[in-house]
């Protein structure tokens, strides 16, 4: 492991009660590359940065997330076409591991994992699960069941031993054992679209879990290419919110599921406001999902990946234009974040700080957060291997770190 300290651009004198909350805060930067897991660490100025890893070397860590509730307690996917899925946890803020599964202080074996902690198994039982055999194929056969890797982990805004996986081929996994054992979620793929669902270009993969603040039974959940869904039980039922969506490449352009939706946020203030970057398509729900409308506005090109909501402004959203679903880089080679202060529709270029030319880069869906300090934080990671931050919420950019491995997904936590 390497740790190294970066320094950012210097930046005006801050204000006593910003200088207050500087002393007592800090910002950890979670970012998942293509070949590790690498732990950014600044106080509240977010001006110079220390950076630890690569944590699992050499494995795709598809994403990493800090407990709301135990700020020391980090989850990981660790995953290898070679050696299969792994979960990781931290207990410590990053500096050390385990192996769920495995004894404490235990040290896995060298080559392919040989412990079972990791084991994710569709539900089969004869009560919930034996109709839940095939989905749809990419030529419209139907196609068995497989497990591939977790996309998405979601921990509990209350227990820290609770966490949530979305995983490829596209289910809902919980755990309440701090990731010992894992269970599905089965009234998800079983509510009746399941065999309708079909892969996107990067596969079936359940890649956006939001929990409700204020509801402990209400979760959201997209799949891409399937849409979004919504429980309000727990997971027990579910059911489809994708009226309003239109998909150009499907039969039935108004249909109840098969949207590539790329990303779902929401404000932790308003759970019934939703934003969604489509395949195509900002779309924005003020009725927790019923309906949606598009509010892409003056964008440039309404196709990317990464969406998210200013920490205390809900109206204000952050979204990264890529020029098309075959050309995915930034249009004209010019990296740009576009924030609209209207919940969508009008929108402004941000680009102080970032490439102004020759970037043809790509920001993928799990790869925006912002932290929640006063002056809320964004950051962002690329396929080029850079995460930028702006610490006065995207008004001007600087790369905290650079040359990493390609960046598949950042996650950050406010320290207090």
């Amino acid at each position: 492991m390497a740790v190294s300290v970066l320094k950012a651009p210097p930046e005006s004198k801050l204000n006593s009660c910003t200088r207050q909350e500087v002393i007592m805060s800090g910002v950890r930067v979670l970012v998942g590359t293509h070949k590790g897991a690498f732990v950014l660490n600044s106080d509240g100025k977010r001006k110079d940065w220390t950076v630890s890893g690569p944590f699992f070397a050499g494995w795709e860590i598809y994403h990493m997330k800090g407990s709301p509730v135990d700020p020391g307690r980090i989850y990981v996917s660790q995953t290898s076409g070679w050696f299969g899925q792994l979960i990781q946890r931290s207990d410590d803020g990053g500096k050390t591991w385990h192996q769920p599964g495995l004894p404490n202080e235990a040290i896995p074996a060298p080559g392919p994992p040989t412990a079972l902690p990791n084991r994710f198994v569709y539900d089969a039982s004869p009560e919930t699960g034996k109709p839940l055999t095939t989905h749809q194929w990419y030529d419209g056969t139907q196609h068995p069941w497989e497990f591939k890797r977790v996309w998405h982990i979601e921990p509990s805004l209350t227990d820290a031993e609770t966490v949530y996986a979305g995983v490829e081929d596209a289910a809902l996994f919980r755990s309440t054992d701090g990731g010992e054992n894992w269970h599905e979620l089965s009234g998800l793929r079983g509510h009746g679209t399941g065999p309708k669902w079909q892969p996107g270009a990067g596969g079936l993969g359940l890649h956006t879990i939001i929990l409700d603040p204020t509801d402990p039974n209400r979760i959201y959940i997209a799949i891409s290419a399937a849409g979004a869904f919504r429980t309000n039980d727990g997971g027990v039922t579910w059911k489809p919110i994708n009226k309003g969506l239109r998909s150009q490449y499907i039969p039935d352009t108004d249909a109840e599921v098969g949207h590539c939706v790329h990303h779902v946020a929401m404000h932790r203030s308003r759970p019934d406001v939703l934003f969604m970057q489509k395949h195509w398509d900002v779309m924005r729900t003020d009725d927790a999902g019923e309906n949606w409308r598009e509010v892409s506005g003056n964008l440039p090109t309404d196709f990317g990946f990464a969406i998210d909501v200013h920490a205390h402004e809900p109206e204000t959203l952050y979204v990264v234009p890529i020029k098309s679903d075959s050309e995915h880089f930034p249009l004209d080679g010019k990296l740009r974040v576009y924030r609209s202060r209207t919940g969508g529709n009008e929108w402004e270029p941000l680009a102080k700080g970032l490439p102004e030319k020759d970037c043809y880069v790509n920001v993928l869906r799990d790869a925006m957060a912002v932290d929640t300090l006063d002056d809320c934080g964004v950051y962002f990671g690329t396929t080029g291997g850079q995460v930028y931050a702006s610490a006065n919420s995207g008004d001007s950019w600087a790369p905290i770190v650079r040359d990493l491995p390609a960046v598949l997904s950042v996650e950050v936590q406010t320290l207090n």
